[in-house]
């Protein structure tokens, strides 16, 4: 198995850092490769904020209510952008371009090309000995965080990444079976997707109980259950139309 593959497979969130900052040149390095990824028509519709102001990352930890969103080696916010693109267009080539622009497709562009940023740059920081966790938790109050940011129309804060050296080493967190989500050719709707499903709960229960901290019983399914019976962060539509994004 090559470097690369090492890297990816031993993915695990990390919550805990070290106050080492990183340099000037990890920073460069990790958004040089975060450009490398793959961009919808070479638009790259997104912008990465990154946050040193100590004063600021505070109010962030206050929305994300995660301490490591203050304590890091260096914070990253990954927003959808198309505010870029309106700013290259006359008024009069705006007026034509703004159905394009605030269109579902467009929005949709602009999440996956952030995502894919955000996924090299995550490759990337741990193929150089660093820790990462995503950060949704930001999407709490995503209206205080876009003022906090000072985010102009057509930019939308999409998800955090608290990016350091590692203070700990937690246990790798399995995965659903191959078989839930890989699909050949048609969607499968029988019952081996809920087989795949009962394996992962007894796996998962499993970690949760065995691993060196927080220990628990949990399963998957319940979790998904309780997630999705409580609605969170539903002013993220609002917002999202707000600044003129999937309007149309």
């Amino acid at each position: 198995m090559n470097h690369t593959l090492e890297t990816i497979l031993n993915h695990r969130s990390i919550r805990k850092f070290t106050e080492d900052k990183l340099t000037n040149e990890q920073i460069h390095t990790l958004i040089k490769a975060a450009q490398q990824a793959s961009t919808s028509s070479n638009v790259m519709a997104y912008t990465i904020i990154g946050v040193t102001d100590p004063i600021l990352k505070n109010e962030l930890r206050k929305v994300s209510g995660q301490t490591y969103v203050e304590h890091n080696g260096h914070l990253f916010v990954f927003c959808g952008d198309l505010h870029r693109i309106s700013q290259l267009a006359k008024p009069e080539e705006l007026v034509e371009m703004e159905e394009t622009i605030e269109s579902t497709e467009q929005f949709i562009v602009t999440t996956i090309d952030a995502a894919l940023s955000a996924q090299n740059l995550a490759i990337a920081a741990e193929s150089m000995g660093l820790g990462i966790c995503y950060l949704g938790s930001l999407r709490n109050d995503i209206y205080r965080v876009s003022e906090l940011l000072g985010l102009p129309e057509y930019v939308i804060p999409l998800f955090g990444m608290a990016v350091g050296t590692p203070a700990h080493k937690p246990e790798l967190k399995p995965r659903l079976p191959f078989e839930a989500v890989y699909h050949e050719n048609k969607y499968k709707t029988d019952e081996s997707q809920q087989t795949s499903i009962s394996f992962y709960d007894a796996q998962l229960q499993e970690y949760y109980q065995t691993r060196s901290s927080n220990t628990k019983t949990d399963k998957w399914s319940g979790q998904m259950i309780r997630k999705y019976r409580n609605p969170i962060r539903m002013d993220v539509s609002s917002f999202v139309k707000e600044q003129k994004l999937n309007k149309r």
